[in-house]
């Protein structure tokens, strides 16, 4: 398993059709990407336009073919509001969240 960490910076009046938009593509992602595994969001306290985005992956081979040219199509509408700063992948070592 692998976890994809995208930081976004999405002024605060942009952040419900940012926070819209992330929801659609994600679930969209998730049903019909394979080795798309969904993902979560979280926004900084204090600086409300710290976004990241954090999505779960089956392997990283999966998320390399849905990264393709690094400008995945179904990210566009997230891309036209919020400006994305990094994507970092990491290896999920363990999870105990329930």
């Amino acid at each position: 398993m692998i976890r994809v960490v995208y930081r976004w910076r999405v002024a605060e009046e942009d952040f419900p059709r940012f926070k819209e938009a992330w929801a659609h593509t994600t679930n969209r992602i998730h049903e019909t990407v394979p080795g798309a595994l969904g993902s979560f969001m979280l926004r900084g306290p204090e600086d409300k336009t710290e976004v990241l985005t954090v999505a779960k992956w089956d392997a990283i081979e999966n998320w390399k073919a849905f990264w393709g040219t690094e400008n995945p199509s179904q990210m566009v509408g997230m891309r036209e509001i919020g400006e994305r700063l990094s994507v970092t992948v990491y290896d999920e070592v363990e999870d105990f969240t329930r």
